[in-house]
């Protein structure tokens, strides 16, 4: 279930968005589909899109097609969005996250945020209070974890935290990102 927080005025980057594109690969044509009934019929990097018209289509996307394509959307969101260039670790991902989210969001009003908790050295804590599904945020941190994987890592695992979950009426996600 999807949360408006303080999402009226709030536009996010078309750049962003594309991510439902590049997420629905195979299903090219019923993204786009998503996208036109949902507000956006025609789709521009450069432009801005009122945050309501991407929820819609993540919503319309949930119900109809399921959470794994919204994960497999949050996946190639890194690829898509603007992101800080001084990014280059995996940890500066993680710390920058909430400075990235703003630069492919604009508008009144809290309508959201990424919150960084350093656990150890090779773990950390990711909370995700915003408006987006949380297999979305999922699918985010997992592209980061591929964009950006450590030297000498093997993998990056992100597992969702138990005790918190939009799904069940929390006002947040957290995430457990090892490495």
């Amino acid at each position: 279930m999807l949360r408006l927080m303080g999402t009226a005025g709030v536009e996010a980057r078309g750049q962003a968005i594309q991510s439902i594109v590049g997420g629905m690969e195979i299903l090219r044509a019923r993204a786009m589909k998503i996208l036109a009934e949902n507000g956006i019929p025609h789709l521009e990097p450069d432009r801005w899109y009122p945050m309501t018209a991407y929820l819609a289509c993540l919503r319309a996307i949930e119900e109809k097609i399921g959470p794994n394509t919204l994960r497999s959307i949050g996946r190639k969101v890194p690829g898509n969005a603007v992101f800080p260039p001084e990014m280059r670790t995996l940890e500066q991902a993680l710390t920058m996250l909430d400075n990235a989210y703003r630069m492919n969001h604009r508008g009144p009003g809290d309508f959201g945020s990424y919150r960084y908790e350093r656990v150890t050295e090779r773990s950390a804590r990711m909370v995700c209070k915003n408006p987006y599904p949380c297999d979305l945020d999922l699918g985010l941190l997992e592209g980061l974890g591929e964009r950006f994987q450590p030297p000498g890592s093997f993998w990056v695992r992100v597992e969702h935290d138990k005790g918190s979950c939009r799904k069940t009426g929390a006002d947040a996600c957290t995430y457990v990102v090892r490495w």
